[in-house]
C-alpha cells in the first residue's frame, strides 16, 4: 500500500480528511495517507512541500501561490474550501487599542513570512489605505506564539482565522476588532511535481474518495456537535461556521487565480504575473 503524506492544519476544516483516515475509506482504495498537522500554518506547509517532508498541502490559496511563484514546485490540483476564510483581526484582551484603525503603525504579529497572517496583513493595511511600506511584523511561529507576543507587546495585532480563535476570544486572551475576509476562495489541495509525475493515479483516487467524504460532510448526523467537541467550540459558533462554508470538489478556476495574482501584484508582493498553467494540475 502506497503512502500518501498530507499536511494541514489542526483546524475545523480538516475534520474531513481525519474522518476517512478514522473510516479506513482511503485504505478500502489501498491507500495509506498519513496526516500531519502544521500549526504554524501555510509559511510552514510550503517549506515541507519544498523539502518533501509532505506529498500534499492543503493550504491557503495565496500562499501557495506566493510560494511557486519563489520557486516551489508544486501545483494545485482542486478547490478543497469554495468560500473565502474570515480572519479576525485580534488584540490583546488588555489592549488599549478600540479599532483597527488605530493599529496604524504598530507591529503584526504572524506565524511566519509568505503565511496567510503575513499575506493578510496587506490586505487588510490596503483595505484601510494604509502604506503598506510601513508595515512592521513580528514572527511568532503559531496560535501559542501570538498569545505570548500580544501579551508581552511584542505585537500589537493578529490575524487567525475567526472560529479557531474564538475560544480566545471567549476566555478573554484576544478580543477581536473586526473581521477581514479573503476576496478568493480559501484552500486549495496542492501536491509536489514530482508527485504527480509518480503517483497520479493514487492521488486522482485520494481526491475521489475526500471529495465523496466534502460532499456529504454537512449532512453527516451531528456533524455540527463533533466539530464543536473535537475543537473545542461553542456549538452556536460551529453552526455559524458552517453556514457560511462550502466544501468544494473543483479545480481553481483560471479568473480566480487571476484574482490572486492581481491583488499580490498590487500589494508588491510579487514582482511579476505568470501564466495560470504555471500553477494548475488537472488530474
Amino acid at each position: 500500500m502506497k503512502t500518501i503524506k498530507v499536511g494541514g492544519v489542526p483546524e475545523h476544516f480538516n475534520l474531513p480528511w481525519h474522518l476517512c483516515i478514522e473510516e479506513k475509506l482511503f485504505e478500502d482504495k489501498d491507500l495509506n495517507v498519513i496526516w500531519k498537522d502544521f500549526p504554524g500554518g501555510t509559511g510552514e506547509m510550503n517549506k515541507a512541500l519544498r523539502s518533501g517532508e509532505i506529498d500534499v498541502a492543503v493550504i491557503l490559496t495565496e500562499g501557495i501561490v506566493k510560494d511557486v511563484i519563489s520557486g516551489n514546485e508544486s501545483k494545485i490540483i482542486q478547490t478543497y474550501i469554495g468560500s473565502p476564510l474570515v480572519w479576525g483581526i485580534h488584540v490583546a484582551a488588555g489592549s488599549k487599542y478600540k479599532s483597527v484603525e488605530e493599529l496604524k503603525n504598530t507591529k503584526a504579529a504572524i506565524s511566519r513570512k509568505g503565511s496567510g497572517s503575513h499575506l493578510m496583513s496587506y490586505v487588510n493595511a490596503q483595505n484601510h489605505e494604509w502604506n503598506t511600506d510601513d508595515l512592521k511584523f513580528e514572527i511568532v511561529k503559531d496560535l501559542d506564539g501570538a498569545v505570548k507576543a500580544l501579551k508581552e507587546d511584542k505585537a500589537q495585532y493578529f490575524m487567525w482565522e475567526h472560529f479557531t480563535t474564538k475560544p480566545l476570544v471567549d476566555k478573554r486572551v484576544f478580543r477581536r476588532l473586526a473581521d477581514c475576509p479573503t476576496p478568493w476562495p480559501c484552500f486549495v489541495i496542492a501536491a509536489r511535481n514530482e508527485t504527480l509525475k509518480n503517483e497520479p493515479e493514487r492521488i486522482k483516487r485520494m481526491l475521489e474518495v475526500l471529495n465523496k467524504e466534502t460532499n456529504r460532510f454537512k449532512d453527516l448526523p451531528k456533524i455540527a456537535e463533533k466539530l464543536a467537541e473535537r475543537y473545542d467550540q461553542q456549538l452556536e459558533d460551529i453552526k455559524k461556521w458552517l453556514e457560511i462554508t462550502s466544501w468544494s470538489q473543483e479545480q481553481i478556476s483560471e479568473e480566480e487565480l487571476e484574482k490572486v495574482q492581481d491583488k499580490l501584484l498590487e500589494l508588491n508582493l510579487i514582482s511579476k504575473k505568470q501564466p495560470t498553467s504555471e500553477f494548475i494540475h488537472n488530474l
